[in-house]
């Protein structure tokens, strides 16, 4: 089965009920797609703010909390070094290394943020 990986930003639309992503997740799902975040994202997404029904409905969504490891560390870095070593790019160099380390298109609602790193190989959902 082929897994996304979704953004911060997606999920924040998720939880908010916002329906074209939830279309588009209905769709995945229907598929056999595996929904997955990395576990700098998922710290990301549980600062909040989000209430219990929220967080209760991302759960049921998310298959798989997929470890943020070394390799993914290094490739985090690279990005973040090569996409102009801006704060604000942090978090998305680390989100899009590891989507691109576990060979899975990211799902977000923001891609000006993520076309940064599609050249390093990032995929992006339509």
């Amino acid at each position: 089965m082929e897994t996304y990986h979704l953004d911060t930003n997606f999920l924040i639309a998720l939880a908010c009920g916002e329906e074209s992503s939830m279309r588009r997740v209905q769709k995945w799902l229907s598929a056999g797609k595996v929904l997955a975040v990395s576990a700098v994202l998922w710290t990301e997404f549980l600062t909040g703010p989000l209430d219990e029904e929220q967080l209760a409905r991302m759960k049921t969504l998310i298959d798989e909390v997929i470890p943020f490891d070394e390799e993914q560390s290094a490739l985090a870095a690279d990005l973040f070094n090569h996409a102009g070593r801006s704060k604000a790019l942090r978090m998305d160099a680390m989100i899009a290394a590891a989507a691109i380390a576990n060979k899975a298109p990211i799902a977000t609602e923001n891609s000006a943020d993520m076309k940064r790193f599609v050249s390093a190989g990032l995929k992006l959902l339509k």
